[in-house]
């Protein structure tokens, strides 16, 4: 059974940057595909960045590209996502997720089945 826990979230101001780390184990196969998403309250969730194991492709949703990043550090099993100029409409919970593949920026919460329990980013204006 897969297993991510999300740490990183927190208070920053409009311009600043956070670092949310996705720390995962139980994979069953070398091929899966690790997502970020968000939900911002009264919103449906929305992805905004997957990694692909299997050719190591990365994907963002247009709201996010050129100010986000996702990396894996194989060592440790994690996935980060290094997020760049915060806006206020950043603000919401994040979570990771993990599913079989992901190969565009379209990354849907339908795709994956196991997920982290969130954490919080607030981003002041």
């Amino acid at each position: 059974q897969v297993q991510l826990v999300e740490s990183g979230g927190g208070l920053v101001q409009a311009g600043g940057s956070l670092r949310l780390s996705c720390a995962a184990s139980g994979f069953t196969s070398d091929y899966y595909a690790i997502g970020w998403f968000r939900q911002a309250p009264g919103k449906e969730r929305e992805g905004v960045s997957c990694f692909s194991s299997a050719d190591g492709g990365t994907y963002y949703a247009e709201s996010v590209k050129g100010r986000f990043t996702i990396a894996r550090d194989n060592a440790k099993n994690t996935v980060y996502l290094q997020m760049n100029s915060l806006k206020p409409e950043d603000t919401a919970v994040y979570y990771c997720a993990a599913g079989p593949f992901c190969f565009s920026q379209y990354i849907l919460p339908r795709d994956f089945d196991s997920w982290g329990q969130g954490t919080q980013v607030i981003v002041s204006s």
